[in-house]
């Protein structure tokens, strides 16, 4: 493998302008920028839950998850390119399916915690919906960005999924959401 990035500090940057991948300099704030570093940020909350994660079928779930949201952020890089396929948003869908198939149906609300790797699940679903927001925004503009945003979608579900599952293989009570502990 050659010496990709070479040089780490360029101060490129220093101006509020970025770079994207075919060379068009653009503002930090750029929506396209933005959805970068929210999806930069998903990838780490990824990788904080895979590092808390019991045995099973998550962790290489979440591995190809992390390669999945990596190629979302190398294809926004350069404009006009689709973002994620409908082969990425099908293996979501079928992981979301068998993942569920064997825990008990929810009858009321789940609040996040009971331990923290729960907790990280729910921050990376929460993290995760706030991006799709973003990305229904941006795909206005972008038409490419469908798989992107259904990928998103699909993705916070396999997250609340996930917590569910990680509570049983853990050994901790999922925490129910109770009207009666609400003022009204």
């Amino acid at each position: 493998m050659s010496n990709r990035l070479t040089k780490i500090v360029t101060r490129g940057g220093d101006k509020g302008e970025t770079s994207l991948g075919d060379g068009t300099r653009v503002p930090k704030d750029d929506a396209r920028v933005a959805l970068l570093g929210d999806v930069d940020e998903l990838n780490s909350w990824v990788g904080v839950v895979q590092s808390h994660l019991s045995a099973g079928v998550l962790p290489a779930l979440l591995s190809e998850i992390q390669h999945d949201l990596f190629d979302l952020g190398g294809a926004l890089c350069f404009p006009g390119t689709p973002l994620l396929s409908e082969r990425h948003v099908a293996r979501l869908d079928g992981a979301a399916e068998e993942l569920n198939t064997d825990l008990p149906p929810l009858k009321e609300f789940i609040l996040p915690g009971g331990a923290p790797v729960l907790g990280f699940c729910h921050v990376a679903r929460a993290t995760c919906r706030r991006i799709e927001r973003s990305m229904a925004t941006f795909y206005r503009d972008a038409p490419e960005a469908i798989f992107a945003l259904q990928y998103l979608n699909r993705l916070s579900d396999v997250f609340f999924i996930a917590a569910r599952i990680e509570a049983r293989n853990i050994g901790v009570n999922e925490i129910y959401w109770r009207k009666e502990k609400s003022l009204s």
